[in-house]
């Protein structure tokens, strides 16, 4: 499976799963799905490609697709800032789509506009984890994974394979370290 399919696949299960659709046109599907595959090539995550993303996971968090902006936009506009995911009257052509104002505070957009000067590489297993010490719990070969996307946390012996939450890749998980006191 190519890069692009994956994205599909995965654009197309997160949609399905909240009762969007992916938009209809799919030359412009096309071009959003590789911004996609690029984006996570070049950061290690799949950042909104109609954003400038800064390279920094901490900074750029609330836009990686599908952004914390996605579902209030589908809402009141019947499609995402990129217009990646879109409700079913739009996806029919029944009603138009329309251009979608950005949500992302002004704050945040400048924060990435000045980081976006200068290039910066990130690797996800270089990502950072959490400092704390981890003693013997009982759960022998259990370890305590969050996923940096979203926070979700699991306990099991290695992270999930998709975040059952934001469907983030296994990559995206950190193993927490904990120190038990007591």
């Amino acid at each position: 499976m190519t890069g692009l399919e994956e994205a599909k696949r995965r654009a197309e299960s997160d949609a399905k799963s909240r009762g969007y659709f992916l938009n209809p046109d799919t030359s412009f599907l096309n071009d959003l799905l590789a911004g996609l595959v690029e984006n996570e090539r070049r950061y290690g995550y799949p950042s909104c490609p109609c954003r400038i993303a800064t390279g920094k996971f901490e900074l750029d968090r609330d836009i990686i697709c599908p952004c914390d902006y996605r579902d209030a936009d589908v809402e009141k506009y019947g499609a995402c800032y990129c217009a990646l995911y879109v409700r079913k009257d739009i996806f029919e052509g029944k009603t138009p789509l329309n251009p979608v104002p950005e949500r992302r505070p002004p704050q945040k957009q400048r924060a990435a506009i000045s980081a976006a000067g200068t290039p910066v590489s990130v690797s996800v297993k270089a990502a950072e984890k959490p400092d704390v010490e981890k003693k013997e719990s009982g759960a022998p070969g259990m370890k305590l994974w969050y996923c940096k996307q979203c926070g979700y946390v699991a306990l099991r012996d290695e992270p999930p394979y998709l975040c059952p939450i934001c469907k983030a890749k296994k990559e995206m998980f950190a193993e927490v370290k904990l120190e038990l006191v007591g």
